[in-house]
């Protein structure tokens, strides 16, 4: 390499122009070009809009418009919302007016004994103004500085001011003697009007400063107006580090409020955009502690998302009264009226107290909850609904056997209440014949011209056409999770409700299944992942809650969690196409519930649609337990002293696949734990099992003893030859 200077790196380019780079920066347009033809010359670029392009007007007029508020308020688009919001106002002043009323004779007091004071004050006022007084400070002033032309100047001043003065007070005395003569020679409730009004005037005028005359009201919180600055006071009692930070950085204007804070409903309305990195979901997990800092009751506190929004605004509706104590109105269909499950039908109320509909038809539900939040009730008010419509075949099945349902049963094609074996066994019987039914229709849907059914599925002219027989059918399971964990049926329960759930409601089968326990076992992945509406009152965890809402529900902010024990009947509602909100469930009690019935059960009578269990008929489930006797089945199949499980599970579903087919279909382990597990009622254990497989190979494996089933089958023989004999 050469050690001598490179020339052409140290000398300027030719026609090259030395330039000060302060001056040129200070030149420089701040953003750059908009013209999309401009070609980029190294200045800094805005990169708070894609591409670096920079806000204009009609950006920001855009913008505006997507979140402008309406012209009409929403509250004066609705008769019951205008009148709730008059009737607060009402109730406001009313209360402030009567508050104040009856402390009139304390503010009289106050007036009487201050009327000394302010006489005081008025005369010691009229003296000093009449003479100058106020100006006497000024004019020792100039005697002490020794300067006579000044003195002379305020004197002359003075002077004059008081010869005016006293002129003036000379004519207010006479006025007030005249006045006085007046008053003396007029009627005595004249006299004491005239008392009463000078007692009044002095007292005021005696008023301490510190001391106001009018107490201020003392607002219950059910009239109190909410206010931005409450609403900062509550946040800022979280104990979340940014909106502290937040607060302490910008104490005027912490928070970003969207929209002013109004009324809505019979409570109040607050959008609130909450710092940077909080969400809204944090919040909603200190319920309790907002509603401390608000000052309201917990029911009255209701913190939600805004789905269409990011996850940091906040919508916070504070209503008057706790949700769970609020009045709710008449539910139309308490007294009179019938349902359709094609159109939508109210069966509960939003924090507002409007009413919220459900379309029960093409959707299967889930309702769950922890005991005694209201989930029964809710599983039956569903079901009424579906009574309330002629046309619904339904089958109620209460295993919780505490006879909740027993109201539905004067109107039910089934029913049963219990979970003993006969219980289980009427209840896989009438599974049964449901997947049947489904299987039926889809032949009969498939069948029809496209003309008549151009969807391929069940609509409201078909349902009334009763030659087809595709009339709704609606299954409402309480406490479900007893039919999933049988360890005889469990498998087939599974697979018939998943079948139904996945298949049924474009055939016109509506399953409701409700559990205490939501969990993978309680509610099969292959059911909860396929139900369109789900219901959820307080559960306790966050599995429990998007094992009925759906995954990632808890992570997203829709958290039944936040409900406290007092919030019974009130659950968060999803389906009908819209975003998770919460409402209160519409209440029955029993005796109102079997009123509803009955008169639904006289619409059938009518209709002619009444059938099965409701008019008497029996129903078979011989059947079921022929289907299920698995001991005898075992020994049919079972020719080889011993044999592993999974090869008894293959032939027994040849033998009958409408029974066994679910249990073939499992895989691995879980095939041979299903045998395990039904034999376990009948004291028959499993074991190691030496056989051979496909290749030939022998091996150990899970499996039974022809010898232990034939022995249970004896002593089970003999035993019902006992009791029969007894």
């Amino acid at each position: 390499m050469s050690d001598q200077p490179d020339d052409s790196a140290q000398q300027p380019d030719q026609g090259a122009e030395i330039v000060h780079l302060d001056t040129v920066r200070a030149g420089r347009h701040p953003y750059p070009p908009t013209s999309p033809d401009a070609e980029p010359d190294g200045e800094v670029m805005r990169v708070d809009r894609a591409g670096g392009e920079t806000r204009d007007w009609i950006t920001d007029l855009a913008e505006k418009a997507r979140t402008r508020r309406p012209i009409v308020p929403l509250w004066l688009r609705s008769r019951a919302e205008a009148l709730s919001i008059l009737s607060w106002v009402a109730a406001h002043y009313v209360y402030v007016a009567g508050y104040q009323a009856s402390r009139a004779p304390l503010y009289a007091g106050r007036l009487a004994v201050r009327s000394p004071r302010g006489f005081g004050r008025l005369v010691g006022g009229f003296v000093r103004w009449t003479f100058d007084l106020e100006g006497e400070p000024v004019r020792l002033a100039t005697v002490q500085k020794a300067d006579p032309d000044a003195y002379l100047k305020l004197s002359r001043q003075r002077d004059a001011r008081v010869r005016l003065r006293a002129l003036g007070a000379l004519l207010v005395m006479i006025t007030l003697v005249i006045v006085s003569i007046l008053v003396a020679s007029a009627p005595t409730p004249a006299q004491w009007a005239a008392l009463a009004f000078m007692v009044a005037l002095l007292g005021v005028l005696g008023r301490p400063a510190d001391r106001p005359l009018i107490d201020r009201a003392v607002i219950p919180t059910s009239v109190e107006k909410l206010t931005s600055d409450v609403v900062i006071r509550a946040l800022g009692s979280l104990g979340i580090a940014a909106i502290n930070q937040a607060i302490a950085k910008n104490s005027r204007n912490p928070l970003d409020f969207k929209a002013p804070i109004t009324r809505d409903g019979p409570g109040w309305r607050a959008d609130v955009d909450l710092p940077y990195g909080v969400t809204v979901a944090e919040v909603m997990d200190r319920r309790d502690k907002l509603a401390s800092g608000l000052r309201r009751p917990l029911g009255c506190v209701w913190p939600e998302t805004v789905p269409e929004e990011h996850t940091g605004r906040l919508m916070l509706w504070v209503g008057d009264q706790d949700m769970n104590k609020a009045r709710q109105p008449a539910w139309p269909l308490g007294r009179s009226g019938s349902a359709d499950l094609f159109k939508s039908t109210t069966f509960a109320t939003d924090q507002r107290g409007r009413f919220v509909g459900l379309t029960l038809m093409f959707v299967s539900v889930i309702i769950g909850s922890i005991p005694r939040m209201g989930k029964t009730f809710l599983l039956r008010l569903l079901a009424l609904i579906a009574a309330l419509d002629p046309r619904t075949e339904l089958h109620v099945y209460d295993l919780k056997g505490t006879g909740d349902l027993s109201a539905l049963e004067c109107v039910a094609h089934r029913y049963r209440a219990g979970d003993d074996d006969e219980d289980i066994e009427y209840a896989i019987a009438g599974m049964r014949a449901l997947r049947e039914e489904l299987r039926r229709r889809a032949k009969v849907i498939r069948g029809l011209p496209k003309d008549i059914c151009p969807e391929s599925k069940v609509t409201p002219e078909l349902a009334g056409n009763r030659s087809l027989g595709l009339h709704p059918i609606v299954i409402p399971v309480d406490e479900c999770q007893v039919w999933f964990e049988h360890e005889r049926f469990g498998a087939e329960f599974e697979a018939i409700c998943t079948d139904l759930v996945k298949r049924g409601p474009a055939l016109g089968m509506v399953l409701i299944l409700a559990t205490q326990r939501p969990d993978a076992k309680a509610l099969p992945t292959g059911i909860s992942a396929n139900a369109a509406v789900r219901l959820c009152l307080k559960v306790m965890g966050q599995m429990e809650n998007d094992m009925v809402l759906g995954t990632s529900a808890y992570k997203n902010g829709v958290r039944a969690t936040m409900f406290s024990f007092n919030d019974k009947g009130i659950c968060y509602f999803s389906g009908e196409g819209e975003n998770p909100r919460i409402v209160r469930c519409v209440y029955l009690d029993a005796p109102a519930a079997e009123k509803i019935a009955l008169r639904a059960r006289a619409m059938r009578e009518r209709a002619g649609t009444l059938s099965g269990h409701a008019v008497g008929e029996g129903f078979d489930a011989t059947e079921a337990a022929q289907g299920s006797d698995l001991l005898a089945d075992i020994a049919a199949v079972a020719s080889e002293p011993k044999l592993w499980n999974e090869v008894v599970v293959d032939r027994l579903a040849e033998l009958r696949p409408e029974a066994y087919g679910p249990w073939a279909a499992l895989t691995g382990s879980a095939k041979s734990a299903q045998l395990t597990n039904a034999l376990k009622p009948y004291g028959v254990k499993t074991g190691q099992v030496w056989g051979t497989t496909a290749d030939g190979k022998g091996a150990n494996r899970t499996g039974i003893t022809r010898d232990d089933i034939t022995h249970a089958l004896t002593e089970r023989d003999a035993r019902k030859r006992a009791g029969a004999a007894s």
